[in-house]
């Protein structure tokens, strides 16, 4: 079996060179392939971001400035957080958590200096330990094709399986504010898009298409 390199022109998640400016692409394309993202429906998200990183680029933050973004911290997660309207909430370990799509997500920082964030979500859906082969094939296809999230399965202890998607970025030389918001917005559609592919697999709809209860099987 030969290993693809970067230098193979047909590997799946070859990243195309971007278009003039103002023009459609292959770029775009390989943007909504990569990322599940639809640059037409998120014209607005991605420009309200691009936005917020030039302003953080004209601040100071260009190429030849002296000037280094702040440190990550417990803080400006919850402040980035909330810069995107999400509702979240602190347990009693300071854990920074929420829901998306009835999905579990939570936001830790490690490291020496907490340089380190870790988005790291569930999917509501567990599944029979029959399935675990199934499902670490659909994980297998998954990786090869898309450059994030990591993602594997657990048991717990009624032998149940479970699913769970990480992305992690170590911010060792401090974040912007708009880094810090593209990471949790990446982190969690890519996550969403990935429990949304484990359901189209092996979750059955209901006979009125209704969508089965948390914790259904």
């Amino acid at each position: 079996m030969r290993f693809r390199s970067r230098d193979d022109d047909d590997r799946p998640g070859r990243e195309p060179e971007p278009g003039p400016a103002g023009e459609s692409s292959e770029y775009e394309g390989w943007l909504a392939e990569e990322f599940a993202v639809d640059p037409a429906a998120d014209s607005s998200a991605a420009a309200a971001g691009a936005a917020d990183l030039a302003g953080d680029l004209a601040a100071g933050l260009g190429p030849g400035r002296a000037a280094a973004p702040p440190p990550l911290s417990k803080e400006r997660i919850k402040d980035a957080l909330r810069a995107e309207d999400w509702t979240f909430s602190v347990d009693s370990d300071g854990d920074i958590g929420g829901l998306w799509d009835s999905n579990v997500f939570y936001f830790f920082t490690y490291g020496e200096q907490r340089e380190i964030l870790q988005i790291r979500g569930r999917w509501h859906q567990d599944l029979p330990i029959e399935l675990r082969g199934e499902v670490r094939e659909l994980l297998d296809e998954w990786h090869f094709s898309k450059i994030w999230p990591k993602a594997y399965t657990t048991v717990d202890d009624s032998g149940r399986v479970w699913v769970l998607a990480e992305h992690s970025v170590d911010w060792e030389h401090g974040v912007t504010d708009a880094q810090l918001r593209l990471t949790l917005r990446c982190a969690i559609t890519t996550s969403l898009s990935l429990f949304k592919r484990l359901r189209e697999r092996f979750v059955t709809l209901g006979p009125k298409g209704q969508d089965p209860p948390e914790n259904w099987s």
